[in-house]
């Protein structure tokens, strides 16, 4: 699940790793913002088009072992421990804040050649060239036009010649799309700003990555099919007997979902895999 505060933040992905509070007063779950919400009653998978969708993603990005990854905002660590089973030479988290870092922390373990760094997705730190595969997902439909270009480039920056970004995130049709965003920011208290298909294509190219794949689904994210496919059968009864035993939790799950149901036929997930082009070789006609 995606999604990013009216105001542009001032670290970019800073402000989706900590539960946005607003107002004091009133259950906490009535503040929470609604991937943490949906984390604390059981739900495992928070990506737009799930898990089926992420799985098609990272068939195309081909994650193999030797790989260099680099993962922005793992969240629970349900994709890093896909990436993590092709056997990458190193696997690095980059996570400014410390929601959810338990549960990555307890897929992590084991692994010699992963970890985390603590820092925000458009300035990691960490040096150029140094990743053939990077893999973002549910974080740029929550920034501003300037938050999602200095994310992509930094993913760029990150890319050896020839590395892919790989991305999952929400995407729009139509021309209610800016009140569209204004609807899933009110109900799930984290500004979103998801783009057309051309948009998020013109995006990575702007920072110079050539589109090879995409891919894209409905969002269906709290549909209760969706559910049991993504969490399974125990995970989803789970997420149903959190509900029931939490009425402020309830109301705020279902008024998500009424908004993804009112929308759906404007509003879906879409996965893409951009490659930065290697340096051309000599001309061997010269």
């Amino acid at each position: 699940m995606s999604s990013a505060d009216p105001a542009a933040p001032d670290r970019a992905g800073a402000d989706r790793e900590r539960p946005a509070r607003g107002s004091r007063s009133g259950p906490e779950e009535q503040r929470l913002q609604g991937h943490w919400l949906l984390a604390r009653l059981g739900k495992r998978v928070l990506r737009p088009g799930g898990r089926a969708l992420t799985a098609r993603l990272l068939a195309a990005a081909r994650p193999g072992a030797g790989d260099r990854i680099v993962e922005f905002g793992p969240g629970l660590g349900h994709t890093a421990r896909l990436l993590l089973a092709a056997g990458p030479a190193e696997y690095i988290a980059v996570d400014p804040g410390t929601q959810g870092r338990e549960a990555l922390a307890r897929v992590l373990a084991g692994h010699r050649n992963a970890r985390v760094v603590a820092a925000s997705a458009d300035e990691s730190g960490l040096p150029s060239g140094c990743a053939d595969l990077v893999v973002g997902e549910a974080m740029l439909s929550m920034q501003d036009r300037e938050g999602k270009q200095r994310i992509v480039a930094e993913a760029a920056r990150l890319l050896a010649p020839g590395g892919r970004y790989a991305i999952h995130e929400l995407v729009v049709t139509g021309e209610r799309a800016p009140e569209i965003s204004r609807e899933i920011s009110r109900t799930i208290k984290v500004g979103a700003r998801p783009l057309p298909q051309a948009g998020w294509e013109d995006l990575l190219a702007g920072a110079g990555l050539e589109v090879e794949w995409s891919g894209g689904a409905p969002m269906r994210l709290l549909e209760p099919s969706r559910v049991v496919a993504d969490e399974g059968l125990p995970g989803a009864l789970r997420f149903a007997w959190n509900l029931l035993r939490n009425a402020p939790a309830r109301k705020r799950v279902l008024a998500m979902r009424r908004t993804f149901r009112e929308n759906r036929d404007h509003l879906g997930a879409i996965a893409l895999v951009a490659r930065r082009p290697a340096p051309a070789g000599p001309d061997p006609a010269a």
